[in-house]
């Protein structure tokens, strides 16, 4: 009933952070050229933070355990940096590439896994797991497509930003499977 009750003022929170956050380039915008942001970018910059919010304070909002906060917050934020990278600045090569669209899927996975697993940790590490292969077979298919060879792409790149974002979602796995192996000691 408590966390019911503090609902309203986590929204507003998420809300407040949204703002603030969203501050930063506006204010920036006043003194550089360097940040020259558009209001869809501020409008979609808004959603996925506020979203990315919003989302971690349903799920996690009756869990009083850190770990587990922990470990949706990884999973969370690995699928927010995935998306705001990509959409910043792309993923693979300079600029807009087609390579980008695979991390769709990858994100598909995680929405889907994580509806599938109706949020639970034994579900959950293996979402996150899937989506860690998910994000090597992007690597894989980049490679054997030759999009190394894209403007402003390598070899390096593909692997080094792949490994990166399927080390997270591991981590992310790894953590659920942490909370899923010490509630079945703690229920023996």
């Amino acid at each position: 009933m408590k966390a019911l009750l503090k609902f309203p003022q986590s929204i507003f929170g998420v809300a407040l952070i949204t703002a603030l956050i969203l501050m930063v380039p506006l204010v920036a915008m006043q003194f550089t050229n360097e940040v020259n942001w558009s209001f869809s970018d501020f409008i979609i910059m808004g959603i996925l933070l506020f979203s990315t919010g919003l989302a971690y304070v349903l799920i996690t909002r009756f869990s009083s355990s850190l770990i587990n906060r922990a470990a949706f917050a990884s999973a969370i934020g690995s699928t927010f940096l995935l998306i705001w990278v990509n959409l910043a600045v792309g993923l693979i090569g300079g600029g807009p590439n087609p390579a980008n669209l695979m991390y769709i899927g990858v994100v598909m996975v995680v929405l889907i896994g994580t509806y599938l697993s109706r949020f639970t940790f034994k579900g959950m590490e293996r979402t996150m797991f899937t989506a860690a292969s998910s994000v090597v077979l992007v690597g894989i298919i980049q490679l054997l497509l030759g999009m190394q060879h894209y403007p402003g792409a390598s070899v390096g790149e593909i692997i080094g930003v792949n490994s990166f974002f399927a080390m997270l979602y591991s981590v992310s796995g790894l953590l659920f499977r942490y909370v899923t192996v010490k509630g079945d000691s703690e229920s023996k």
